[in-house]
Parts: C-alpha cells; sequence; structure tokens
C-alpha cells in the first residue's frame, strides 16, 4: 500500500478550503445533486455529518461562492457507511478515517482543486489519530485515488458490499499516512 501520497500540498489562487458552515448545506446539497445524480443524499444526511463530525467536513470556496465540498469523519476499517442514511453516531472506537466524498463543480475540475484537500484530509485524520485513510472511489475517479496514493482495498468481502451498495464499477480505496506529516 502507498503511502503520503494524499498529502501532497496544492494551492488555487482564487479557491481555498474552508471549515463547513450549516448556511453552506443548500450549496453543497445543489452540488451534489449535480455531481452525483446516481447517489443522492438528503440534506438531513449531510446535515448529520457536519453535527457528527465538523472538523471533516468542507466548503471550497471561490470568491464566496462554494465550489465544492468535502465530507469526511472516523469510521471502522473494511466497512462503508450506507450511502442516504443516517449515521447515528460515530464509532466509539475507529480505525479508519473515511473519506465520504471530495467534490468539485465540474467547470472547475482540473486544477488540482479536489487534491488540494489532501494535506487537510491527512492533518484532521492525523487529530483524530488514524493513520489508515478508506474511501469508495465511484465514477470512474480509481486512476485519480490511485495518484494520490491510494490503492483496492484488498478485502473481497468488503469489495463485494461496496459494488452491492455503490454499483459495479464502484471501488473500495485505502491508504496509510505516517503519523506525522
Amino acid at each position: 500500500m502507498a503511502t503520503g501520497g494524499l498529502c501532497i500540498p496544492m494551492t488555487s489562487p482564487d479557491a481555498a478550503w474552508r471549515p463547513m458552515t450549516p448556511a453552506d448545506l443548500p450549496a453543497v446539497v445543489a452540488l451534489a445533486d449535480l455531481i452525483h445524480p446516481d447517489y443522492p443524499e438528503d440534506e438531513a444526511v449531510l446535515a448529520e455529518k457536519l453535527e457528527l463530525f465538523p472538523a471533516g467536513c468542507l466548503s471550497l470556496d471561490s470568491r464566496g461562492t462554494v465550489i465544492g465540498y468535502c465530507y469526511s469523519h472516523p469510521w471502522t476499517r473494511c466497512s462503508v457507511p450506507s450511502l442516504n442514511t443516517l449515521l447515528g453516531a460515530l464509532p466509539a472506537a475507529p480505525s479508519t478515517y473515511f473519506i465520504h466524498d471530495v467534490a468539485v463543480h465540474p467547470d472547475r475540475r482540473g486544477q488540482g482543486l479536489a487534491q488540494s484537500a489532501g494535506p487537510l484530509l491527512c492533518a484532521i485524520s492525523r487529530g483524530a489519530r488514524l493513520t489508515h485513510l478508506s474511501l469508495v472511489s465511484v465514477h470512474g475517479t480509481q486512476a485519480f485515488w490511485q495518484r494520490l496514493g491510494f490503492s483496492e482495498a484488498g478485502n473481497a468481502a468488503l469489495r463485494q458490499a461496496v459494488r452491492a451498495a455503490y454499483g459495479p464499477g464502484a471501488t473500495p480505496m485505502e491508504q496509510t499516512i505516517g503519523a506525522e506529516g
């Protein structure tokens, strides 16, 4: 498994990641509906993630407009949260930092903006004392995540469960990062 790839710093002159606020939710939901029509999630589900782990919820701001978002939180290794389902609570003893979604408006893709969330996610993960990261790649993004140091998870049961929940093209991926960065 690759190590440290997600933590490549990237910057943009007119956009920056910042903590998400409840006021961002309408823009985030609109972006989610645009970007992920095959994976809809209710505003209440996204709001709960923000309430449960605000440190892992980021908005990509460009001159006062939300053009991207990120949801991430501690979770249990070799499992994935169900889509469009309230979590209720985060695990008491998490074993991975789950990147639920990093999304950028289609008009702003290809500028390194999604990658620029990497150092923040690494810092948040380390702050939660988690050096194992996991995610589900959809929409043919596996190569993107591989460039950031992720590899396909080796657990066959997890792959089967992910594909049953997210579709045949979904791929569970993981990465281990250093405890210090």
